[in-house]
């Protein structure tokens, strides 16, 4: 037995452990729980406010980490109140040293062919069980189908006919929040969205495959979890597989090392609809893409389904087959655009739905307009900034929003300056920038003096101070009377409040 095994907590972390687990597996459903979280083993450590959670391979420790680290922290601090952090680690479960290299996780087996060494990336060898971010691993299947174990759904689906249907309690772990509904839809996504709509619905598909690619964090993964769920509702029977590109050349890679190609070929080739992510990774990967293409010609021959992703457009893939990049090129290419502010302020809308904390309009704002480069992190931020209030006990403003996430708004930051903001706000309200800093007190110089005042404080990493300097010599407090002011004026004037918003999609834009 190993020391961190040995040393199991008994102290009230193990209790607070045991309602965390309760309370993971009824919100994330016993599906997804099973395949992530219930992995993990709380370590004892000699901190008392720190919990320390170990699971068995480094790729589930990152999905943990990025999926579940907050949601962690909250369930453990509303147990626990001084527990001040929750840390992931990396270990093997019958292992005492922590997986730190390929080597120290690697099984026993069978030398690789040469051929295949250089194909198999060392990060996707840590274990035979190491979980996928999309579907369950492939083990290694046994030359015989008979000698496949109960334990192994990879060895089963591997044993079966090709064409067998899969039991509805066999479906892909999919992402319960990632349907149709949920996905906010404008000019950007629209192409992808309906093109996702139409290969998820009943009946011969339109065209297949659907390629998406777009930035990350845009959408992509979303949407093919969406198609899954559509079409897993409208035809339960069916057989959905969805993996990772880094999955596939796993998988592949182990059943050539097992001499039990077939079982590969013939577990994907009964699928009714496969999603492949993030196709890039097969770059240069010889015998790798052969198997591709076979693959994407059957399901495509046999009138499947098929969608792939990747963060580039099929002739921007480089290192990819030109026979695979006509094949993908002869369905449907639809890309997914960085999203504008508008989005970006919708998508925060539905977000707060969901939220058990109420996040004022000027914070969204701020996230909006400062966060742009994806979804993902844009999504990121609103929660950081929740759970932060939640474990200080503050009240969420614009000010505890901007120390919350300082170093985040700095680094997504376009370098907007108070000259360009005054020249702008000038020319809007039709007034000369020389009426900005002047003393004149006219409502109609204060105002537009007020709002840019205001979006020099959101959207610049200016002091108070010198905000007021640049306003003709102003007083801090000043600064700080006007942001209040047009806050308190864009919940009550809609004037106002379209005319921020115009200025500051300029400014942005």
């Amino acid at each position: 037995m190993t020391n961190w095994q040995a040393t199991r907590p008994t102290s009230d972390q193990a209790r607070a452990w045991a309602r965390v687990r309760a309370n993971l597996r009824e919100s994330a459903g016993a599906r997804l729980f099973d395949q992530w979280l219930k992995p993990m083993e709380l370590i004892e450590g000699d901190e008392p406010d720190t919990v320390r959670l170990a699971l068995p391979s480094a790729f589930a420790t990152n999905w943990v980490r990025s999926h579940y680290a907050d949601r962690l922290h909250l369930e453990f601090k509303a147990v626990l109140p001084e527990v001040r952090a929750v840390m992931l680690e990396t270990r093997a479960p019958s292992r005492a040293a922590k997986l730190t290299s390929v080597e120290a996780v690697e099984p026993a087996l069978a030398p690789r062919p040469a051929a295949l060494r250089a194909e198999a990336a060392p990060s996707l060898v840590e274990s035979d069980e190491q979980p996928s971010l999309f579907g369950a691993p492939a083990a290694p299947a046994p030359a015989k189908p008979a000698r496949a174990t109960t334990t192994s759904r990879a060895a089963k689906a591997d044993a079966a006919a090709p064409a067998a249907p899969r039991s509805p309690s066999d479906r892909p772990p999919l992402d319960p929040r990632l349907t149709f509904d949920r996905f906010v839809v404008d000019s950007s996504n629209r192409v992808a969205f309906n093109a996702a709509l139409s290969l998820a619905e009943p009946g011969p598909p339109r065209f297949s495959p659907l390629f998406l690619h777009g930035g990350t964090g845009q959408g992509k993964t979303h949407l093919m979890h969406a198609i899954a769920h559509a079409f897993l509702e409208s035809h339960p029977e069916a057989v959905v597989l969805c993996m990772s590109a880094e999955r596939f050349m796993f998988d592949f890679v182990a059943a050539m090392r097992a001499r039990d190609t077939h079982s590969f070929k013939s577990r994907l080739r009964s699928a009714d609809l496969l999603l492949i992510d993030d196709l890039q990774f097969i770059a240069g990967k010889d015998s790798t893409q052969e198997e591709f293409f076979h693959t994407v010609n059957e399901l495509v021959s046999a009138g499947k389904r098929l969608v792939i992703s990747a963060d580039r457009s099929p002739q921007s893939l480089d290192g990819v087959e030109p026979r695979i990049i006509g094949r993908l090129g002869a369905g449907l290419v639809a890309d997914i655009k960085a999203p504008d502010l508008t989005l970006r302020r919708t998508i925060l809308n539905r977000k707060v739905a969901d939220l058990p904390e109420a996040v004022p309009n000027d914070v969204l704002d701020l996230l909006a307009s400062r966060i742009r480069g994806n979804i993902r992190e844009l999504e990121g931020a609103l929660n950081r900034v929740v759970a932060y209030a939640q474990l200080t006990g503050d009240k969420i403003d614009l000010e505890f929003a901007v120390a919350t996430l300082g170093e985040v708004l700095r680094g997504a930051q376009r370098r907007i300056t108070i000259d360009e903001i005054q020249k702008l706000v000038s020319r809007h309200f039709e007034l000369k920038p020389l009426d900005l800093v002047s003393a004149r007190r006219a409502r109609a110089i204060a105002r537009p003096r007020q709002i840019a005042m205001y979006l020099a404080k959101r959207l610049t990493t200016r002091s108070l101070p010198e905000i007021g300097r640049k306003f003709g010599g102003r007083d801090h407090s000043t600064v700080i009377y006007a942001v209040r002011k047009i806050e308190e004026l864009r919940d009550t004037d809609r004037d106002i409040d379209n005319a921020v918003r115009v200025l500051m999609k300029e400014l942005e834009g």
